[in-house]
């Protein structure tokens, strides 16, 4: 089985843009699953709601509200171009942001499971003895909940490499540059290429796979 180039090419951009999204959002993740686990606060309903919304979401609409935000002409978009002179959609950064908006709540749901296990009671003792709550974080809650945070990282990292709809909406499918392996896959089926689509499909099914059997192993342990 001989990858061709432009194979390998949007391999290593999938691994890429998904090593950044993990970058990117895993201090985020770590603290909007503390906040939804340990706190209680107003909104606290409203804010889960708007962590989990791209699950539910089609993907390509979650891809058209960035299209609109990060356009030339958007919000975000427009003011980025106006400052720094750079657009956003259509570009590697677009694919970076479209698969953290949806492998955000993948991975802040592996964090939120994992310190809800966390006994209060133990938290509450070290505060008594003077922890301060950061380092009760670090010493208790975290460490606990370690087998939680590892699994959803695996699962929004494994989500980003095979993220489609959000992508192709921001980021276009411009080969070398934005073209991931799912997007990969959409353009071998459109052009006939049947023994490319085997190829990718092939490894791709054998990332989730592993994603998969690597989650159960560390939160069912």
């Amino acid at each position: 089985m001989r990858i061709t180039a432009a194979e390998v090419a949007a391999l290593s951009l999938s691994i890429k843009v998904a090593l950044l999204s993990l970058i990117v959002t895993f201090p985020l993740g770590l603290l909007v699953g503390w906040l939804l686990a340990k706190r209680t606060f107003p909104g606290k309903a409203f804010l889960n709601t708007l962590v989990m919304l791209p699950l539910v979401l089609p993907p390509i609409i979650s891809g058209y509200l960035l299209l609109i935000l990060l356009g030339k002409h958007g919000f975000i978009g427009r003011f980025i171009y106006q400052t720094f002179g750079v657009e956003i959609v259509f570009s590697e950064l677009s694919v970076v942001i479209a698969v953290s908006v949806i492998s955000f709540p993948l991975l802040v749901r592996g964090i939120v499971t994992g310190m809800e296990a966390v006994p209060v009671e133990l938290e509450n003792a070290a505060r008594t003895l003077g922890a301060s709550p950061i380092k009760v974080f670090w010493t208790i809650t975290l460490p606990m909940a370690h087998r939680g945070v590892i699994g959803g990282t695996i699962l929004g990292f494994s989500k980003s490499l095979g993220e489609f709809g959000a992508t192709i909406m921001v980021a276009g499918n411009i080969p070398g540059k934005t073209q991931t392996m799912a997007l990969a896959i959409f353009s071998a089926v459109h052009l006939g290429e049947d023994v490319s689509v085997y190829r990718l499909v092939f490894i791709s099914t054998v990332v989730a796979f592993a994603a998969i059997w690597l989650t159960e192993r560390f939160t069912l342990r």
